[in-house]
């Protein structure tokens, strides 16, 4: 009984860190009916080193689910890369096409999750070649959870954009952007009404740093509410960014940010 005792207790003890290393993707008949709309004919093969996907073991909320994606000095430089959650209803999050400048990729964002599900991200690099790395997240209900904002305040502050610069190491610089918009998912209820919200969210948003194109991102339904970027680059020296976004409504927010 002792002994018994002594290994829950050392299971209770593990680390958060080691529990959360501890999900790697599942067997997923969702991704193999998905996988020819995405990549076509396309198998991609596992990323190992060259490309990882960090995101919690268990969300803590399932409407902000961090996902880290990041790469090794050395890896080759990505294009593109999609980003999918299996189980969600629009399971394709984001497609991100990637300047130069973000080689070697550093870049969080926060992703909504409807139920327990892979998040994968398919990546192709300057070679060709198609690279996958994932997580299986345990989460429920995220695309439907309640907007954290009344709606007046949300539509009041929509565009609004702010740029916190977080580090810079020679001429690698890493800064957070923080965008204003309530990202209606479609699936969310008015608290009053009890009707559901119609979509409405940002589905384009380009980052310049002087004439170099950093970040393209094509969004949809999962990307969460007041969408967050943070992400590291090499600095031209250029003493701002330009930040274009779109959303599904034709409205443009078109923002200068200082790097400061």
């Amino acid at each position: 009984m002792r002994i018994i005792a002594l290994a829950a207790a050392l299971v209770i003890a593990l680390p958060l860190a080691a529990q959360e290393a501890a999900n790697p993707m599942q067997d997923s008949a969702t991704w193999e009916v998905l996988r020819p709309d995405i990549l076509g004919d396309t198998i991609p093969q596992d990323a190992g080193n060259s490309l990882t996907l960090d995101a919690p073991f268990r969300a803590h909320d399932p409407a902000l689910v961090p996902v880290r994606l990041r790469q090794p000095e050395g890896a080759a430089p990505l294009e593109e890369l999609v980003l999918v959650v299996d189980e969600n209803p629009a399971p394709v999050a984001a497609t991100l096409t990637l300047g130069p400048a973000m080689h070697p990729l550093d870049l969080e964002l926060r992703v909504r999750v409807e139920r327990y599900s892979n998040i994968r991200a398919i990546a192709r690099d300057d070679k060709g070649a198609n690279l996958m790395a994932g997580r299986f997240v345990r989460a429920t209900g995220g695309c439907a959870a309640p907007a954290a904002k009344d709606a007046a305040a949300a539509l009041a502050r929509m565009g609004q954009m702010r740029l916190q610069p977080l580090a810079q190491e020679g001429d690698r610089r890493r800064v957070k952007l923080m965008l204003r918009h309530p990202n209606y998912s479609g699936l969310q209820r008015d608290q009053v009404t009890l009707l559901n919200i119609p979509a409405h969210f940002i589905d384009h948003l380009e980052v310049w740093q002087g004439e170099d194109r950093l970040l393209e991102v094509v969004g949809g339904i999962s990307v969460s509410e007041d969408p967050v970027y943070e992400f590291s680059f090499r600095d031209n020296g250029h003493p701002d960014l330009r930040v274009r976004a779109t959303d599904t409504n034709g409205n443009v927010f078109d923002r200068r940010l200082p790097l400061g």
